[in-house]
């Protein structure tokens, strides 16, 4: 992987933002300029790695141009969410979004933005949520896990990534179902998170599969959301198997300032269409863990109500959003 590229200073970019792709055997649109990728975690996470696969591919498909990735990170992805509207609607700056992230944040009411002023052209992969312990930790299991938990509620520690992200709903959702009392330690990202989950600072994390993936070895996955076991991870049971019939994880995707006009939304979710379609791209997915999804513009609105009464409901059900 290449190493990461410095962070530019924004500049004034030309409003024609997109055009035909003049290379090679190419169909989709390619950017005239360099885009600037903008990522609401540091460096490290599932974000990032996501965004490294799509900047190898895309510059395969569009060598004219690069990729530019950039950080703004902090609350949880919320600082990113609440200026994005503040950058140039010119199809150049797209910023990775979140689900649940982006439901969650607004109804907590410590962000500077709103679910409906964030605009995705296009939602690429998710992650099931996952439990783990260190490598050196004594919980074997999930059942130790359970044992450990009720034997001292509210001893445990569990890192996660952000605040009222998936990452949290996920434990509020464990503690919930199966009568245990945990405590949460938010990070701003999973960066943040590994160095506290590896260093064994806390007892564990809610994270996502890929992490788990990435630091075999490092980490001991207990139980993951799946309708059926991860074919990366086969011996760690589901959370339908242990009893709960818990699918659901983190989305990420794509968005873009609101002054974007619809045209260009619409180029850059054919591209990343696109990237997610490349057998390279599926090939890097599969061996992070990522689970590919296709949603773009044409079925956002649609994909975006169903999310937000969802993640909705369940902000309610699980405390989500009291102050």
């Amino acid at each position: 992987m290449k190493k990461l590229l410095s962070a530019l200073c924004l500049v004034l970019l030309a409003p024609a933002a997109i055009a035909q792709a003049t290379s090679a055997g190419s169909e989709q649109a390619c950017p005239e300029k360099n885009l600037l990728y903008w990522q609401a975690f540091p460096p490290g996470g599932e974000s990032d790695l996501s965004a490294r696969h799509q900047q190898i591919v895309l510059k395969k498909k569009c060598p004219a141009i690069d990729t530019i990735i950039q950080y703004k990170a902090g609350a949880g992805g919320g600082l990113m969410w609440g200026q994005m509207n503040q950058l140039p609607g010119d199809g150049l700056n797209v910023v990775g979004v979140n689900l649940p992230h982006m439901v969650f944040q607004p109804l907590e009411g410590q962000v500077q933005y709103k679910t409906q002023d964030i605009t995705p052209v296009f939602w690429f992969h998710f992650t099931p949520d996952i439990l783990v312990v260190p490598e050196q930790s004594p919980i074997k299991t999930f059942a130790d896990f359970i044992k450990a938990a009720k034997a001292s509620p509210g001893k445990l520690n569990l890192g996660g990534s952000g605040l009222n992200s998936a990452n949290h709903a996920a434990h509020e959702r464990m503690n919930a179902a199966f009568g245990v009392k945990t405590n949460y330690i938010p990070y701003k990202g999973t960066g943040d998170m590994a160095v506290a989950v590896l260093g064994a600072q806390v007892e564990g994390a809610m994270a996502y599969s890929p992490f788990a993936i990435s630091n075999k070895g490092r980490v001991r996955a207990l139980a993951i959301a799946m309708d059926k076991r991860h074919p990366l991870l086969p011996d760690v049971p589901t959370f339908k198997e242990l009893g709960v019939d818990w699918v659901d994880g983190g989305y990420r995707g794509i968005g873009v300032p609101k002054s974007t006009p619809p045209e260009a939304r619409k180029r850059l979710s054919d591209l990343w269409a696109a990237l997610n379609n490349d057998p390279e791209m599926k090939e890097l997915a599969a061996k992070s863990g990522f689970e590919l999804v296709n949603v773009g513009v044409d079925q956002m609105d649609a994909f975006m109500k169903e999310k937000v009464r969802l993640y909705t409901e369940g902000a309610q059900r699980l405390g989500l959003g009291k102050k």
